[in-house]
C-alpha cells in the first residue's frame, strides 16, 4: 500500500465517479422526447439519437422538428405575448424567480445530465454551467422587477426565435431565455441536435413552476429546423453559433424588420508579457483552451509569448500539460472529458493536421485515452505562423498555438491578426501595460490576468466577424427591447439623375463653383471625371461629383489614417463640435438662403447649430459601468468607437438630416464616410467648408456624393467598414442588411423621420460598442 508521501509525489488519484442512477432512471421513464409547445409535450415523432459522447450509448430519442412544428409553437407563443407583456414586471419576476428556484433545487440532476449529454467533465457542469445559469435567471428577475423603472416607454419585441450551440446546452438556454422573458417576450428555443436533454428538463421545470402556455416553447432538430425558425413569423432572432452560420442568418433576415443580435465564432489571443507571473498564466492557459474540451468560442486559441520569457514558459505549459487527466466525464478526478460527437473530432483532427503540415510542431502527452468514446488528448502547436491554418481558424478543440513576440506592439498587432473579435486574455504585473493593450486589442471581452469569466451582470459579445450584440448585464437586456420608435415620414422622392459630361455654361457675371468630394480633409475631384445635375421643381441649382466605387475606397482608407481621433478624450472631440458650431453659426443665414432655394425649410440651418452644440455636450458624458459581478474582479464597461462607419443619408432635411447622423458618430470617436442627400448634395459639400475651418482633423468626415444606394452598398460590403447607418425606402434597408453579412458589421437601417427632433442617446449607443473588461480587485 503506498505511503502518504508517496501519493503526494505521484499525485495518483482513484477514480471518483458521480452517480448516473437518477438521471438513467427519468430518460427511461420518458423515453422518446417529442417537443415542448403551448405548455406541453407533443407526442413523440421521427427523429434522432442523443448519445453520450463518452461512451457511444443511446441516451434518448427526440423528435426532429419540421417547418411545421415551427410554425405552431410561434403561434403559441404569439398567442401568449400580449397577456405576458401586459403582466407587471413583479410578477414576471416571480416566474423568473421560480425558475432559478427549481434550478437550484436540481443542480446535481442537471450537471450529470448535462455531462452525459456533451461529454464535460462533472466538476465543470457542477460547478460553472449550473450555478452560471441559475444566476442568470436570479439576475434577470431582478431586471423584470426594475424593467419599467429603468427602461422607460421600451416594449418587449414580441415573439423571440433562439438557437443556442452545444457547448453550454443550459447556460446558453439561461442566457437567452432569462432576459428575453424578463423584457415580456415569449420565446420558441431550438437547442443544439446534439445536446437538447438539458434544455427539455428546463421545459418539464417551465411546466412545474405554472409558467403560463406558450411563453417558452422547445422545438428539436438539427440545422434545418433552425433554418425555418429563422424564416418563421418572429420578431427577434437571436443566435450563438459559428460565423458562417451567421452570415447566413444575416442575409436571411435582411429586410424583414427582425431584430437580430448574432454571437459567432472566436480566435482569442492569450498575451504573455515577460513580466507575467508565469505560474499563474499557465494554470490561466489551462482555464482557456483546455476547459470544456477546448469547445469555447472564447477559448485562448491563440498563445503569444514574449520572446524574453517564451523558452521558460513552454516549459512549464509543457509539464502542466502531462499532467492533465483524460477519461469518464463523470468521474471528479476528471480534467478533460470527451468531445461532443465524432464529426467534431473529426474537424479537430483535420485542423491539427493541416497545423503540422504548415510546419506547426505538435507537444501533446502520451495519454492513454479511453477506447470507447470521442476523445482527444490535449495539445499545442509550437512554431506556428500567424498564417498557419491553425492559427486562423477556429478549431474548437483542447489544441492552441504557440507564437512569440517581443515588443507589446508586436504583441497588439499579433492579437488583432484575426477576423475574429471576442475575447483577449492579458497576463502582466504592470497594470499600466496590461490596460494599455486592452484598449488596442479588438475584442469584446478582456480578461487582465484571469480568462473565461462570466456573470449574468457582465455584457458578454464580440467586435468583427465574432458578430454584434450583447448578452448579460444591462446591454444584453436592451438587446430584447425596443426603444419608442419615431413616427416614420414620408421620404422625399429621389430623383433619376444623369452623369452630365461638363457644366452648362456660367454667366458671365458669376465665377463658376464645382463642388467637390471631400476626402482626408481635402476637396477632390470624383475617380469618375464626371457630376450630375441637381434640380428642384424643373431648375438646376448646379452640379455635383459623382462618386464611385474608387471614391468610397479612397475615403475608407483616409478614416483609417484619423485613427487618432479615437483616442482623444471627450472634452478634446467637444471642443471640435463646438468650433464647428461656431463657425457654421457665423453662416447660418447663407445656408438658409440656400436651403431655401433648394426648396426646404431655411429653419434646418439654426437647427443644425444646435445639433453640434446637442453633441459637443455629449461627446464627454456617455459613460461607461462598473458591472456587479460576483467575482474578485473589477468588471468594466467601456463605450468604445466602433472606429470606421458608413452613413448614408435621407433626401429630407438634407443638412439638417447628415448632420444628425454624422455629429452623433463621430462626438463619439468614430471616423465617418457620409452618403448626403442624393437629391440636395450641395449642402454637405458646403459644410466640408466649416469643417475646414473648425481644427476637424482630416479624414474624420470624408463626403463622397452621388447614387446614394449604389454607394451604399459598397460601403455595406467593404471589409474594412466596421458599422454602416442608412436611411431610405425598405429596398435599400434590405440591401444593406444582406451586402453587411460579408464581415458581419453592425448596421442600423431606418425609415425617414422628423430630423428637428432626431436627436438623443440612442444615436450615441448605436455609435457605441461595449468592452467589458475584468480587472482583479482584491485578494
Amino acid at each position: 500500500m503506498p505511503t502518504v508521501k508517496e501519493i503526494l509525489e505521484t499525485m495518483d488519484y482513484g477514480p471518483a465517479p458521480e452517480s448516473a442512477s437518477e438521471v438513467m432512471a427519468w430518460l427511461k421513464d420518458r423515453g422518446d422526447f417529442g417537443h415542448f409547445i403551448d405548455g406541453g409535450f407533443t407526442k413523440p415523432g421521427d427523429g434522432f439519437a442523443t448519445e453520450n459522447p463518452a461512451t457511444g450509448e443511446v441516451l434518448a430519442k427526440v423528435t426532429q422538428g419540421s417547418p411545421e412544428d415551427v410554425e405552431a409553437a410561434v403561434k403559441a407563443a404569439r398567442k401568449a405575448a400580449p397577456k405576458w407583456a401586459g403582466l407587471s414586471g413583479h410578477e414576471r419576476a416571480k416566474y423568473l424567480y421560480a425558475i432559478a428556484r427549481h434550478l437550484q433545487k436540481r443542480a446535481r440532476f442537471l450537471a450529470v445530465l448535462e455531462t452525459l449529454d456533451n461529454g464535460k467533465p462533472i466538476r465543470e457542469s457542477r460547478d460553472i454551467d449550473i450555478p452560471l445559469a441559475i444566476r442568470h435567471f436570479y439576475h434577470h428577475a431582478g431586471w423584470a422587477e426594475l424593467v419599467a423603472e429603468e427602461f422607460p416607454n421600451h416594449a418587449p419585441h414580441g415573439v423571440c426565435g433562439q438557437i443556442i450551440p452545444w457547448n453550454f446546452p443550459l447556460l446558453m438556454l439561461a442566457w437567452k431565455v432569462a432576459p428575453a422573458l424578463a423584457a415580456g417576450n415569449t420565446v420558441v428555443l431550438k437547442p443544439a441536435e446534439y445536446t437538447p436533454l438539458t434544455a427539455l428538463a428546463f421545459a418539464e421545470i417551465c411546466a412545474e413552476i405554472g409558467l403560463p402556455k406558450g411563453v417558452v416553447n422547445i422545438v428539436t432538430g438539427d440545422g434545418a429546423t433552425g433554418a425555418a425558425l429563422v424564416e418563421a413569423e418572429v420578431d427577434k432572432i437571436a443566435f450563438t453559433g459559428s460565423t458562417e452560420v451567421g452570415r447566413i442568418i444575416r442575409r436571411a433576415t435582411a429586410g424583414t424588420a427582425k431584430a437580430l443580435t448574432l454571437e459567432l465564432g472566436g480566435k482569442s489571443p492569450f498575451i504573455v508579457f515577460p513580466d507575467a507571473d508565469l505560474d499563474a498564466a499557465v494554470e490561466g492557459v489551462v482555464d482557456a483552451i483546455w476547459f470544456n474540451q477546448g469547445q469555447v468560442c472564447c477559448a485562448g486559441s491563440r498563445i503569444l509569448v514574449s520572446e524574453a520569457v517564451a523558452q521558460e514558459f513552454t516549459a512549464r505549459l509543457t509539464a502542466r500539460l502531462h499532467k492533465l487527466r483524460v477519461g469518464d466525464p463523470l468521474d471528479k478526478c476528471t480534467d478533460m472529458g470527451a468531445i461532443v460527437h465524432p464529426t467534431q473530432l473529426a474537424r479537430i483532427r483535420d485542423l491539427v493536421s493541416q497545423g503540422e503540415a504548415a510546419g506547426a510542431t505538435l507537444v501533446q502527452p502520451e495519454t492513454q485515452l479511453p477506447v470507447k468514446g470521442s476523445f482527444f488528448a490535449p495539445g499545442l502547436l509550437t512554431g506556428a505562423e500567424p498564417a498557419n491554418p491553425a492559427s486562423v481558424e477556429e478549431i474548437f478543440g483542447p489544441v492552441a498555438t504557440l507564437t512569440t513576440f517581443r515588443t507589446p506592439s508586436e504583441a497588439v498587432q499579433l492579437a488583432n491578426t484575426t477576423r475574429y473579435g471576442l475575447s483577449a486574455s492579458i497576463w502582466s504585473e504592470n497594470v499600466t501595460l496590461a490596460m494599455d493593450v486592452a484598449a488596442q486589442v479588438k475584442a469584446g471581452v478582456v480578461w487582465i490576468n484571469c480568462t473565461n469569466q462570466f456573470d449574468a451582470g457582465a455584457g458578454f459579445g464580440g467586435m468583427r466577424e465574432s458578430g454584434f450584440g450583447r448578452e448579460g448585464g444591462r446591454e444584453g437586456m436592451l438587446a430584447y427591447l425596443k426603444p419608442p420608435e419615431p413616427k416614420a415620414k414620408p421620404e422625399a422622392k429621389t430623383p433619376d439623375f444623369a452623369a452630365q459630361p461638363s457644366p452648362d455654361t456660367p454667366s458671365a457675371a458669376t465665377i463658376d463653383r464645382t463642388p467637390k468630394l471631400y476626402i482626408g480633409g481635402k476637396q477632390a475631384r470624383p475617380d469618375s471625371g464626371q457630376s450630375y445635375t441637381i434640380a428642384v421643381k424643373g431648375r438646376e441649382l448646379g452640379l455635383a461629383p459623382l462618386g464611385s466605387r474608387k471614391d468610397i475606397r479612397n475615403a475608407v482608407e483616409a478614416a483609417h489614417k484619423a485613427g487618432g481621433w479615437g483616442k482623444q478624450t471627450g472634452h478634446n472631440r467637444a471642443q471640435v463640435l463646438y468650433y464647428i458650431a461656431e463657425n457654421l453659426a457665423a453662416r447660418a443665414e447663407e445656408f438658409a438662403a440656400r436651403l431655401k432655394e433648394a426648396g426646404h425649410d431655411p429653419k434646418e440651418a439654426e437647427a443644425t447649430v444646435q445639433r453640434a452644440f446637442y453633441y459637443a455636450a455629449w461627446a464627454d458624458k456617455l459613460d461607461g459601468a462598473v458591472k456587479s459581478t460576483q467575482s474578485a474582479k473589477i468588471t468594466v464597461a467601456m463605450n468604445e468607437p466602433w472606429g470606421v462607419m458608413g452613413i448614408a443619408c435621407p433626401d429630407a432635411a438634407p443638412l439638417l438630416g447628415f448632420a444628425s447622423l454624422v455629429l452623433p458618430a463621430i462626438a463619439m470617436g468614430n471616423r465617418v464616410i457620409a452618403v448626403p442627400a442624393q437629391s440636395m448634395p450641395l449642402m454637405a459639400t458646403d459644410l466640408y467648408q466649416v469643417f475646414e475651418t473648425s481644427d476637424l482633423p482630416g479624414g474624420v468626415v470624408n463626403i463622397v456624393t452621388g447614387p446614394r444606394d449604389e454607394l451604399a452598398k459598397t460601403l455595406a460590403q467593404h471589409d474594412d467598414v466596421a458599422a454602416m447607418w442608412y436611411c431610405g425606402g425598405p429596398e435599400g434597408r434590405a440591401m444593406v442588411e444582406a451586402e453587411s453579412a460579408g464581415n458581419l458589421k453592425a448596421t442600423w437601417v431606418m425609415e425617414n423621420r422628423d430630423w428637428a427632433q432626431a436627436q438623443g442617446r440612442a444615436f450615441l449607443t448605436r455609435a457605441t460598442q461595449i468592452k467589458t473588461i475584468w480587472v482583479p480587485y482584491g485578494e
